[in-house]
Order: C-alpha cells, then sequence, then structure tokens
C-alpha cells in the first residue's frame, strides 16, 4: 500500500501546489510574528521587535527550501527552476553560449561520425538471417580467403560443423538488355548461395543448387534490387526476360530483397550468376582447377557449434587435402575470420584504422570536455559573488551544484544536437558516396539507433565532465570574504585545476597533429614513389573480350588489332597490353619451383609470384625500366619456347642472384619457363606491401581476355581519349570498355591513403582549434587575474620581457610540457597508420619539426592578445580602479 499513497502524496502535491506554498508561507510568518509579539510584550517597539523576530528565525529562504525540499514531487519542480534559471543565463552569454556549444557540436559530431563507421563496418553484422553464426573460411599461414573451387566442394561436404558453406566471387560482365551493351558487377555464385544464407526473393525466385547440371548449365540471373530499380524501372514484368550476358541468352529468374548487396560490405553487385557457367562469364573456367584461388567461401555455424570446435573439424578436411592432393594442398590449414571485409584481409587493417580513429575522437571530445571545464571555472570565478550572495540569503551549496551542473548539461545537450544533426548530414552523404565512380563501391553508414544513443550519452557525459570542475570552487566558497573583498583565498587550487586541464588540451593536439602529419607525409612520399610503372602522360583503356563475346583464338587475334590500331593514333610513343594492372582491384598469384624441383608441392615452392601477361611494348608504354635481357616479341607465341621476363625481387628469391637469373629456368602452372629480360620491382596489389616477385609472360602464350591496353602519348589527355574511344568503336562497336587516365586510376590504391589522411586531417585540425582556445582562455584568465600586479610591476620599471614572462610563463610551460607529452603518444599511436597509409613513419624529422612549429605558432597564435593586454597595462588607472 506505500506506492499507492506515495503516487497520490505526488499527485497531490502537484495538483495543490498554489495552495500548498501559500499555507507554508503562512505558517513561516506566524512564527515570526509570534516571536515579535513576545518581544512587544517585553517592552520593545513594534518594528525594533520584528527586526528582533527575522534575526532570530534566521534564513527565511533557506527554511523555506528546506519545506519544499520534504514535499513529494520537489526534486522535478526545482529542476524545471534549474532549467529555466540556467536557459536565461547562458541567454544573457550568447558569447560562451556560442562557444561552449560549437566546441561540443565538434567534438561530438566527430565522435558520431566515427562511432557510425565503427558501427557499421566492425560492429554491426551483416544484414542477414542470423548473422551472428556466419563466418568466412581462410586459408594458409596468411589468411588467404582465396580457395578453390575444388577445395569448396570437399570443404561443403566433409565438414561436420556448418550448416551451410557457399562460394562467391566478384567479377564483370557485359549485359545487354535491349540497347546497347554495358559493363555490370556481378557476383558469380554457388548455386546453394541464397538458401545457405536463408534470404527470400523480393520478386521471382532464386536459382539453387538443383539448377545447376554441369558447366554452363545454369543461364539465370538474380537482379539486385537497385539495378531492377535504375535500368528496369521497378517493372514487375522483368522477371522471365531474356538479356544478354557477354552475348549469351540468360534468364531473369527473380530480384533480391532492398536490403540484400550480398556478403561484402563495400561492395554492391549488380546481379548473381551461378559459379557452374563461370566460362561463359570470365571466358574461361577454374572450377576443375585445385590450383586456381579465386573464390571466397562463407558458412552458417551449427547450433551450440563454437568457432574453435569449427577450426578443429576444419582441421580434419585440411589434413585430407593435404593427404589427397599433396601437390595443390600440401600443408592445408583454415581459420575464421568475420565476413564483410574479405575475411582479415580488409578486415584486420579496417578495424585497427577505425579502432584508432574512435580513440582519437574520443580524445577530442575529451579535449573538449578540458576546455569547457577551464571556462566554467573561470566562469564560477566571475559569479564568485553571486555564488556568494546566493549562499548568504540561505541556498544551499547542493542546490547551486545542482544549477551549475544543469548549466553545463544544457550546454552540452544543445551542443550534442548541433553535432548530431551535422553528422547526420555527413553520414548520409557518405552512405551514398562512391569513392571509384567506375566501381560500385560503398559502405552504408547510416546512423541508426545505437549512434543516436551513444551521441546523447556522450553530451550527458560531456556536460557532467566538464560541470564537475567549478565543484571544488563552491564547495570551499566563503560568502563573507567573497562579498567582502571578492577572493577566496583558492586562487593557486583553482589555477591548479586550470593547469592540468591544459596540459591534457595540449597533449590531445599534439597527439592530433602528429598524427595527421605522419599520414600528410607518407602520403606525399606516396604520390611520388616509384611504383615500378609511369602513371603520367599515359591512358588507359578497360575490357573484358568475354562481354562482346570473344573466345578461344579470337581473343589474342583482337588484342594485337586493338594494338596496332591504338599505334596509329597521332602522339603515340608507345603502345601496350597487359591483363592485371598493377595496383589494381585484381590480381593472380602462383607458386614458382626451381628449375631442379621434381616434387613439385606448395611446400617445396621456391616463392609465392604475381603473373601478368603483357603484349611486346607493355615496358615502353608503362615506363618500366628493362634491366636487363630483352623484350617480349610478338614471335613468343603458343608454338615458341616459354620465356618471361621477371623483376629484379623474383631473381634474388628464386635464383639467389640477379646475374644467376639471365637465362635460367623456372617451373610454374606444370610449365618449365626460360627468363630472357629482367625489369625494376614494382607495387602489384596495394602501396604497403613489401616488395614482390612477379613474372611477366607473353600474352600469346598465356592468354587472357582481360584486357588492359596503356598508350604513352605526348598530346593532350583528353584529345588521346577522344581518338581512343573512336579507334576502339571503329573496331567493334559492341564492345564495351572504359578509358581514363593512368593517373585516376590510381584513385583506387591511393583511396585507404588518402581515406586516412584526410580524417586525420580534420581530427588534427579540431585539435588545434581546441587548443587555441585552450591556451588563449589561460592566458586571458591568468592576466585578467594579475593585472593590477603587472600594473604594479610595470610601475616599477619592469622591463617587457619580464611582464611577458610574468604574464604568460606558466602558460608557455604548460605548452611546452604538454606538447613534449602529445608528441611522444602520438608517434607511439601513429604505427598503427603504416599499414594504411604507405610510408607513413613517425621516424621522420620533418614530422618532428612540423608538430614542433605547429605546436609553437599555436601558442604564439592564442597568447598574442593576452600578452597584448599585458603590455598595454597601465599602473595609474589600474591603482585608481582598485
Amino acid at each position: 500500500m506505500r506506492f499507492p499513497a506515495s503516487l497520490q502524496s505526488f499527485v497531490s502535491t502537484f495538483v495543490h501546489r498554489s495552495e500548498i506554498n501559500g499555507e507554508m508561507e503562512e505558517e513561516l510568518r506566524s512564527h515570526i510574528g509570534h516571536r515579535a509579539d513576545d518581544l512587544e510584550r517585553a517592552g520593545l517597539p513594534r518594528a525594533e521587535a520584528e527586526r528582533r523576530a527575522r534575526i532570530e528565525f534566521g534564513g527565511y529562504e533557506r527554511f523555506r527550501e528546506e519545506c519544499n525540499e520534504e514535499l513529494s514531487g520537489h526534486f522535478i519542480e526545482t529542476f524545471w527552476q534549474d532549467v529555466r534559471f540556467g536557459l536565461r543565463v547562458l541567454r544573457k552569454s550568447p558569447g560562451f553560449t556560442a562557444v561552449a556549444v560549437l566546441t561540443l557540436a565538434m567534438a561530438i559530431g566527430a565522435n558520431a561520425v566515427v562511432f557510425s563507421l565503427l558501427n557499421s563496418l566492425i560492429i554491426r553484422p551483416l544484414k542477414l538471417p542470423q548473422a551472428q553464426s556466419l563466418y568466412m573460411i581462410e586459408e594458409g599461414k596468411d589468411d588467404s580467403p582465396m580457395q578453390s573451387y575444388p577445395d569448396y566442394l570437399d570443404l561443403r561436404d566433409r565438414n561436420k560443423s556448418f550448416d551451410s558453406i557457399v562460394a562467391y566471387s566478384i567479377d564483370e560482365a557485359g549485359l545487354n538488355t535491349g540497347g546497347n551493351p554495358s559493363s555490370a558487377y556481378l557476383y558469380v555464385a554457388s548455386g546453394n548461395y541464397f538458401d545457405g544464407l536463408g534470404i527470400q526473393p523480393y520478386l521471382g525466385r532464386f536459382f539453387h543448387a538443383s539448377d545447376e547440371h554441369g558447366p554452363n548449365s545454369a543461364p539465370y540471373i538474380v537482379l539486385s534490387y537497385a539495378y531492377w530499380r535504375t535500368h528496369f524501372e521497378g517493372d514487375a514484368g522483368a522477371v522471365g526476360r531474356t538479356v544478354q550476358l557477354n552475348k549469351f541468352p540468360y534468364t531473369i529468374l527473380g530480384v533480391a530483397p532492398p536490403a540484400f548487396r550480398g556478403t561484402e560490405l563495400f561492395y554492391a553487385p549488380d546481379f548473381w550468376v551461378p559459379m557452374v557457367n563461370q566460362e561463359q562469364v570470365e571466358g574461361a573456367s577454374d572450377l576443375n582447377h585445385r590450383d586456381a584461388r579465386g573464390t571466397w567461401l562463407v558458412g552458417h555455424l551449427k547450433a551450440g557449434v563454437t568457432p574453435a570446435q569449427a577450426v578443429a573439424d576444419l582441421k580434419s578436411v585440411a589434413a585430407y587435402l593435404a593427404k589427397s592432393y599433396p601437390k595443390e594442398d600440401d600443408k592445408m590449414s583454415f581459420s575464421l575470420a568475420h565476413p564483410g571485409l574479405i575475411g582479415d584481409m580488409l578486415g584486420r587493417p579496417v578495424r585497427a584504422f577505425v579502432t584508432a580513429l574512435m580513440l582519437l575522437a574520443g580524445l577530442i571530445l575529451l579535449a573538449a570536455c578540458a576546455n569547457l571545464g577551464s571556462l566554467f571555472a573561470a566562469r564560477a570565478a566571475d559569479r564568485s559573488k553571486e555564488i556568494a550572495l546566493r549562499l548568504a540569503l540561505g541556498s544551499s551549496r547542493k542546490r547551486i551544484l545542482r544549477q551549475l551542473l544543469t548549466e553545463a548539461v544544457l550546454v552540452s545537450l544543445m551542443g550534442g544536437a548541433v553535432g548530431l544533426m551535422g553528422s547526420v548530414a555527413l553520414l548520409r552523404w557518405l552512405s551514398v558516396w562512391q569513392p571509384i565512380p567506375t566501381l560500385p563501391i560503398n559502405v552504408q553508414v547510416n546512423p541508426d539507433a545505437k549512434v543516436y544513443g551513444v551521441a546523447l550519452l556522450l553530451a550527458v557525459v560531456s556536460g557532467l565532465l566538464f560541470g564537475v570542475v567549478p565543484v571544488r570552487q563552491v564547495l570551499r566558497a566563503n560568502p563573507y570574504q567573497v562579498v567582502k573583498g571578492g577572493a577566496t583565498g583558492s586562487f593557486g587550487r583553482r589555477v591548479t585545476v586550470r593547469d592540468v586541464l591544459l596540459v591534457v588540451q595540449i597533449a590531445v593536439c599534439a597527439v592530433l597533429v602528429t598524427a595527421s602529419l605522419v599520414a600528410v607525409r607518407g602520403l606525399a612520399r606516396s604520390l611520388h614513389s616509384d611504383f615500378g610503372f609511369q602513371p603520367q602522360n599515359a591512358m588507359l583503356a578497360s575490357t573484358d573480350l568475354d562481354m562482346a563475346g570473344y573466345s578461344g583464338d579470337r581473343v589474342p587475334e583482337m588484342q594485337r588489332r586493338m594494338v596496332d590500331a591504338l599505334e596509329t593514333i597521332p602522339g603515340t610513343t608507345a603502345v601496350g597490353l597487359v591483363d592485371r594492372l598493377p595496383l589494381g582491384l585484381e590480381w593472380n598469384e602462383s607458386v614458382v619451383f626451381k628449375d631442379s624441383t621434381t616434387d613439385l608441392k606448395i611446400s617445396n615452392a621456391a616463392a609465392e609470384a604475381m603473373l601478368q601477361s603483357i603484349t611486346p611494348g607493355y615496358f615502353h608504354a608503362a615506363g618500366t625500366t628493362l634491366l636487363a635481357g630483352r623484350d617480349l616479341t610478338w614471335h613468343d607465341d603458343k608454338n615458341a619456347p616459354n620465356v618471361a621476363v621477371v623483376n629484379r625481387e623474383f631473381a634474388r628469391q628464386v635464383f639467389g642472384s640477379e646475374a644467376a637469373a639471365m637465362g635460367g629456368y623456372f617451373k610454374t602452372d606444370n610449365k618449365r619457363i626460360q627468363v630472357v629480360g629482367l625489369v625494376e620491382d614494382g607495387k602489384y596489389k596495394t602501396l604497403t606491401e613489401d616488395p614482390e616477385p612477379a613474372v611477366f609472360r607473353p600474352i600469346l602464350q598465356a592468354p587472357s581476355s582481360s584486357t588492359w591496353l596503356v598508350v604513352r602519348s605526348n598530346r593532350d589527355p583528353q584529345q588521346v581519349a577522344a581518338s581512343m574511344q573512336n579507334t576502339l568503336r571503329n573496331l567493334d562497336a559492341g564492345l564495351p570498355f572504359t578509358v581514363k587516365a593512368w593517373k585516376s586510376q590510381l584513385d583506387s590504391a591511393l583511396f585507404a591513403s588518402r581515406a586516412a589522411t584526410m580524417s586525420l586531417g580534420v581530427l588534427g585540425g579540431l585539435g588545434a582549434m581546441l587548443a587555441v582556445t585552450g591556451i588563449f582562455g589561460m592566458a586571458s584568465y591568468s592576466v585578467s587575474k594579475r593585472l593590477r600586479e603587472l600594473g604594479i610591476r610595470i610601475a616599477l620599471g619592469a622591463q617587457r620581457q619580464e611582464v611577458l614572462r610574468a604574464a604568460l610563463g606558466s602558460a608557455l610551460r604548460l605548452l611546452a610540457f604538454g606538447s613534449t607529452a602529445g608528441l611522444l603518444l602520438g608517434l607511439a599511436a601513429t604505427k598503427v597508420l603504416s599499414s594504411i597509409v604507405a610510408q607513413a613513419t613517425p621516424r621522420d624529422p620533418l614530422v618532428l619539426a612540423g608538430v614542433v612549429m605547429t605546436m609553437l605558432l599555436l601558442g604564439l597564435l592564442a597568447a598574442w592578445i593576452p600578452a597584448s593586454r599585458a603590455l598595454k597595462a597601465d599602473p595609474l588607472i589600474l591603482l585608481r580602479e582598485e
């Protein structure tokens, strides 16, 4: 019965609040009146009796406050009073309020954006049924996600831990829906792909394992929802239509649901095609080649099976594969990784970078709280007389502290709201942004309930953090001393608190500046580093001849016609062709054996090399230096001895030296190949990779339909591009292709470095702004409190240097201390950048000098105005005011 009675009392207090307040006032006045009557009867005049009664009674407002606190619902009423009073106080100081709100808006907005990235890429699983049990299967010590299709079949059929394992790969094909063919991006997926993931179609049906009856037996397409809306205008009649895929007829079976974008977070395919039709999609089939590793595998664990148990189960399958197929699967091993970022290949560096970015954003918020803590401490000092008068009139210290905290939380909530609005707009733009316009790559980072909840939590916690800074001042305030002389005697302690907060701000700023300068320096080095090719003055034309229906001997024939035709363009100095462009999004690796090796097991391999098929003239067109031997020629065809050009790293790993490589032999893909040339090392997969061995084979001996034409010219790039387009259209009007400058093609390779540099640059800028305001606030506060002392110093003949040292010495010492601590922390923190930004190293004298100069300039900029004020102090005016 206690709860109903309490609730009734609570409601009654609110309903009859005015009556209760009237009765309380009457009761308090009656106490004073009765005492005044007693004093009047004792002989005192009425006026004097009432005065003495009020003095004896004590603080009238304090008793009324204590009575109110005993009433039910008093907290809500006083809280509402604090909110209204806090809004009035903040409205009277628009400059202070604007600075505080904008400071927190930037800090909370940055945290909301970074947390949304963290949530989308790491915390939130794929939008799939039972996504928590979905894992990617990786292979080998390097945790490679690449598997062969025969190994996939054995894993699917022999494991005991997965409900299903599905296979898929990313590819490009030419799709003709009734007009001109255009290139499209797709998943080549196993027949059980949709069933294994538990996805239901939006329209029509999906393909299933039962639709597969051998190579090229399932000419079916499942459209993505976005592609269906943009290319078929959302027409339900598209299901059942026949389209041309690489000039082969395919039937549209259905449409995937809107939320389903495949099993990789960053890649949104246009459609899905059964993997048994790989030959029609890619021009060749690797479905029977156990050493051809280009397939990704994911699967759902069975209920009750842990990842550790699944790995142990996969070990038994790996042992079977190593025993049954020692040549291809020797020392095979498997591991599990979270899907969505190609396992750990992208997942590991992305997790490290986003986590580091979240830490830096947290430091930004910490610096903002330290900044606002200093401002609120100074504001409390400026309001010391107001606080003292409220204490003298009977207000409790608890009530004053609650009022100050309410003001702080109001500021933080306003800052959080502004920051969240800005972050939501930025996140929505990022969700539709395609960093590489020609590829369907983007990440859905739209904020969800977690992001809004974190933003609210950060706003409240931030307000409480910087709101409690003035607590010591209020608790130790002496109302009598403040009202009498304006000083509390605790100036030293307040300065100590402000000193600590300022050092924290400066250290955080130095960390952010160090990280941003390391990233900028690494990106600058990357742009001017030696790639092993020269993208300047080179144009690219990319296509895959499969998309136009070329196959067999027609592929190299067409490739030579394309090279010959492009050589006729005026101003062209060299033309070459390569099947996989360096620093592109696809590459081909193969194990290589020494010529003396007879047991061609993986464990006996001398190296794992990048394989590229090229035409004569490619090295000249790419700007790759031929160091020794000869270039490949058109006579190096399938009837000639197998030859290759290798790079220096290949020569060192396989032959022991560059000299020994020339004329030597090696084995790969069951072929014995002679080295006829040696070229410089280069970058093939990423800018951050260590030197990789590479092999360049003649396109006529290692045919490929994938085509990258490199045209080097001394003419204007736009004119060359137009000439290339006209030339290629004249050869085959139905061939889809893309022409671009090689420098723009490098955007994909430089994207991670540029994104990291931009993110750190923004955070570094925010940190610098906070440091400037913090140092300015500290210096201004110090000068204002010591202005009379500085005036006396000037009157006694102190020099300018002595005045500046007295006024700003403490702030500059704190600047030096905080900068040193932040620099050391920043150098330690930027080690993670080496996996994201090529050649990013903190051991760079320019970085160290840049951090020192940046912090020095920030300190001088922030201290300039307070220093000018200190030097202009007039002793006569200051002493007259006192």
